[in-house]
């Protein structure tokens, strides 16, 4: 009789409904407290910065593509080089890089074109990365009907490199990380090579190894 009076008094009732409460509260805050201390996910690299992450993959490349990829240079980098080792502007050596230059660009549209094949891929075969792929070769078909004259040829494979750069890195966020800061290293190269044998052509005497005389 006394537990059930117990029970059912006023005094009672209240104490427990206030410890019901007062554990209700400590529950909720010990809850909140728990959310604030949970670890944010980190965000996205800024459009900025993708090459800079990026860059810290470059020695996660594949062998092969490694090695071939900086083998691909010595077309670029050898015509310059001998250049200046002999003090000469040879005309024949510039049209070998200008010539290599446009094949690289058409290369790259048509690797950006099997891109789009896949059913998986995330580029669509549409008019956008289509058409987008074919400006590197048609830049490539026009440095060499102006191949005779080293500056603007040199100049239109410059731009179709950068262009080409352009679309691997910003329009083709999923390819791998290694393969961008790959892309970029060769670019850069490629670009200083051919900036290097624009500027020596005027400034070195010209000697033609294959002498029409």
């Amino acid at each position: 009789m006394g537990t059930a009076v117990a029970k059912h008094h006023p005094l009672a009732v209240c104490s427990l409904t206030d410890t019901l409460l007062f554990q209700r509260t400590q529950l909720f805050h010990t809850s909140t407290v728990r959310q604030k201390k949970r670890k944010q996910p980190e965000p996205p690299p800024r459009q900025l910065d993708l090459l800079r992450y990026d860059m810290k993959h470059l020695w996660e490349s594949p062998k092969p593509a490694l090695n071939l990829g900086f083998a691909g240079l010595i077309p670029f980098v050898a015509p310059p080089l001998l250049m200046a080792m002999s003090q000469t502007y040879l005309p024949e050596l510039a049209y070998i890089q200008i010539a290599y230059g446009a094949s690289i660009l058409s290369f790259l549209g048509g690797a950006r074109w099997g891109f789009t094949l896949p059913e998986s891929s995330p580029a669509k075969p549409d008019w956008i990365n289509l058409a987008n792929s074919t400006v590197p070769s048609l830049l490539a078909c026009a440095a060499m009907l102006v191949s005779d004259s080293i500056l603007p040829a040199a100049t239109l494979v410059v731009i179709g490199l950068g262009i080409s750069l352009h679309y691997d890195l910003s329009l083709l966020p999923s390819y791998p990380s290694w393969l961008k800061a790959l892309r970029a290293v060769l670019t850069v190269v490629a670009f200083c090579s051919l900036v290097g044998t624009a500027l020596m052509d005027g400034s070195f005497p010209e000697k033609r190894i294959f002498s029409h005389e």
